[in-house]
């Protein structure tokens, strides 16, 4: 991971990053601690579901969304932490077995008006299948040190 500030995040700034690699057993043990839905857990409930199948929790695609955002895109000399999302949608299931990508875009990026060593960044993230349309798509704001004020 390269280290940026928030002078390296430009409105337009788009990276892509992944293959991640969907694995049953996480999926279900993720789901069993945190969101134990008979559809996440269960492969006889979900079979009879309107998902047809296991499906991972929409929680567990924000965890993976945020690991690889942790890992490839927020430089850790840098970020700060976040206020919070603006939008979060699950928009279609995930399965064991999908291979999704990490797609991150800055929409907006804006230096703090009451604490000058920071910015505050939005950005556009996505979870995508090969080849598909986005299965999460969710806007975050991330505080970010501005080079040489920290």
């Amino acid at each position: 991971m390269m280290t940026r500030f928030f002078e390296d995040y430009p409105v337009g700034l788009s990276d892509k990053f992944g293959p991640i690699d969907i694995e049953q057993d996480e999926m279900i043990a993720f789901a069993k601690q945190w969101d134990p839905q008979p559809f996440h857990i269960d492969a006889d409930a979900a079979r009879s579901s309107i998902y047809g199948d296991i499906i991972a929790s929409g929680w567990y695609t924000c965890a993976i969304a945020m690991r690889e955002l942790v890992n490839h895109f927020l430089s850790p000399a840098s970020s700060l932490g976040s206020p919070g999302l603006d939008t979060l949608r699950w928009l279609a299931p995930v399965h064991a077995g999908d291979r999704l990508w990490l797609r991150c875009e800055v929409i907006e990026a804006r230096a703090s008006r009451s604490k000058p060593d920071r910015g505050i960044l939005k950005t556009r993230i996505e979870l995508l299948p090969d080849g598909g349309d986005p299965v999460l798509s969710m806007v975050a704001g991330n505080f970010v040190l501005r080079r040489g004020r920290h």
